[in-house]
C-alpha cells in the first residue's frame, strides 16, 4: 500500500519548486521502495533555467518515508491516535559542478546559511561538504564539483494528516529559498567548463 500523505508531500514539494521557476532535470526523478525494509523514497533534481547540461548549479532532493512512519500513519488512519507523529526525512544537496579549478569550501559556504527556512516547525540544517575531482582519460583533472548537504525532517501532526493542503504552505517556502540559494551560488565568480551542448 502506498500511503497517500507521502504522495501529497511529494506533490507539494514539486509544486513549490516549479512555482519558483526551477527546471526539473530530465530523467533525474525516482520513486523507490526498499523491498527488504519497506522504506519509500523519492529523489529529484532541479536547476536554474537555461543552465545547459549538466547545469552549473543544481539542487538534489530526497524525501524518505520510513517503515515506522508508515506504521504510525496507518495506526492514525485506523483511529488509534498518534503516540509519535510520523516523519518524512528530507535531504537536500546543493551542487556546483563543471568547475575548471578546485573550489574553496570556505568561499562556497560564505553564501550558504547554516539553516533553511522552517519546513513546518523545523529547519533543514547544513551538514557535510564534499569536493569532487573528475579525472579525464589521461588521469589529469578534467573538472571539479562541490556539494553541500542539508538534512532535517518534517513531522506530520494531526492537523496536517487531516488536511493535506497544509503541506503546500509548509513546503512552499522551500522553492523560493532553493531558487535564491542556487542564484547566489551561480553568481559566484567561478570558472566553468563548457556544457555538453557546446561539445
Amino acid at each position: 500500500m502506498l500511503d497517500h500523505v507521502f504522495h501529497d508531500a511529494i506533490g507539494a514539494l514539486r509544486s513549490a519548486l516549479e512555482s519558483a521557476l526551477l527546471e526539473r532535470q530530465a530523467f533525474e526523478e525516482r520513486f523507490q521502495a526498499d523491498v527488504l525494509l519497506g522504506d519509500l523514497s523519492w529523489e529529484t533534481s532541479y536547476g536554474l533555467p537555461g543552465e545547459g547540461w549538466p547545469p552549473r548549479v543544481r539542487a538534489d532532493l530526497t524525501l524518505e518515508w520510513p517503515t515506522w512512519a508508515q506504521t504510525a500513519y496507518r495506526s492514525w488512519y485506523l483511529g488509534s491516535g498518534l503516540d509519535e507523529g510520523p516523519r518524512i526525512e528530507i535531504e537536500l544537496v546543493l551542487r556546483v559542478q563543471r568547475l575548471t579549478d578546485s573550489p574553496s569550501p570556505e568561499r562556497i559556504l560564505g553564501v550558504l546559511p547554516a539553516e533553511s527556512p522552517l519546513v513546518g516547525t523545523e529547519p533543514l540544517e547544513r551538514t557535510s561538504v564534499t569536493v569532487e575531482t573528475v579525472y579525464g582519460r589521461d588521469l589529469g583533472p578534467a573538472s571539479f564539483a562541490i556539494e553541500v548537504g542539508y538534512e532535517g525532517s518534517y513531522e506530520l501532526d494531526d492537523d496536517t494528516l487531516e488536511d493535506g493542503s497544509i503541506l503546500d504552505a509548509h513546503f512552499g517556502a522551500m522553492g523560493g529559498w532553493i531558487t535564491s540559494t542556487l542564484v547566489r551560488l551561480g553568481d559566484l565568480s567561478l570558472d566553468y567548463a563548457p556544457d555538453d551542448t557546446h561539445d
